[in-house]
């Protein structure tokens, strides 16, 4: 009986969360470890057809970077990197897309198997994403886009049909040369132009520390002044820096909240939706 009463007290926990988020748009970037290993994919898919039970409207936005880097290797390419960038010229590009575009249906065939309607679209699909070239300190890093425009009427076409978005991030420029788009950029675009009420990053981390080599120092709650304070202060750098760039980003135009969570906890985006202590590190507006 104590068990079930534990149960129960989960559940109505869970309740005002529920309520809340009711019809809600909430992206979801979908990268990392939790891509690569079997089970906890199995249980990432779990969560995201659950928020769609439960009445939510998750848009997924996945990336693909280390099936990209195997797929590259079979094909004698050798994966170059330009400030964590992946270099990509005509040959890398035509196995981007290639690569993301089986990852996403593999993803939507995951949420068919449990019942649930999910379609798998790219950048490309209903001139979703425009981008032009991106540079990278005076650089040239080939055919990586950055996003000028997002066109979200195919996303809330699908909404409106109760299916689940299931985005890679694939765009063109205005001549329809394709783009291999950066998934942390495209879930911060996208988010931004639906404004969605929350943007979760699946990462390989637990948050954002005021310490990278202090464990101890995570960060639950943080807002973008402070972030950006921290910035300044050169207390955030590496692979996080341009990550919180795209959180602040999205804050500043219409998206409510966003968590930075880590993919590797197993069922990480139900404790990070309906628990009141959550997972991660969420940020919000300064107000």
């Amino acid at each position: 009986m104590d068990k079930l009463l534990e149960k129960a007290g989960t559940l109505i926990e869970a309740l005002p969360y529920i309520q809340a988020f009711n019809k809600k748009i909430v992206v979801v970037k979908y990268g990392g470890s939790a891509m690569l290993d079997d089970e906890l994919k199995k249980k990432v898919i779990q969560d995201i057809v659950l928020l769609k039970l439960v009445g939510l409207q998750p848009v997924i936005v996945h990336g693909g970077g280390k099936e990209i880097s195997k797929w590259l290797e079979k094909v004698n390419i050798e994966p170059h990197f330009v400030n964590g960038l992946r270099f990509t010229d005509d040959a890398t590009m035509e196995v981007v897309e290639m690569v993301l575009n089986k990852v996403n249906k593999e993803l939507v065939q995951m949420m068919g198997e449990l019942g649930m309607k999910a379609v798998g679209i790219s950048g490309k699909d209903g001139s979703l994403l425009h981008c032009h070239k991106k540079e990278v300190e005076g650089e040239d890093i080939g055919l990586v886009g950055e996003v000028s425009e997002v066109n979200p009427d195919i996303i809330f076409d699908l909404l409106d049909r109760e299916f689940v978005p299931v985005i890679c991030p694939v765009g063109f420029d205005r001549e329809y040369k394709s783009y291999n788009v950066n998934a942390d950029d495209a879930a911060c675009a996208i988010a931004k132009a639906l404004k969605a009420e929350k943007l979760a990053f699946l990462t390989d981390v637990e948050g954002v520390y005021r310490d990278f080599d202090d464990k101890s120092s995570l960060i639950e709650k943080i807002s973008t002044k402070e972030i950006q304070e921290m910035i300044e202060n050169g207390q955030m750098g590496g692979g996080m820096l341009p990550k919180l760039s795209n959180c602040v980003d999205a804050i500043e135009n219409g998206v409510n909240r966003v968590t930075i969570a880590d993919g590797r906890v197993p069922h990480c985006l139900l404790l990070e939706m309906f628990t009141n202590k959550g997972i991660g590190t969420m940020i919000v507006g300064d107000e």
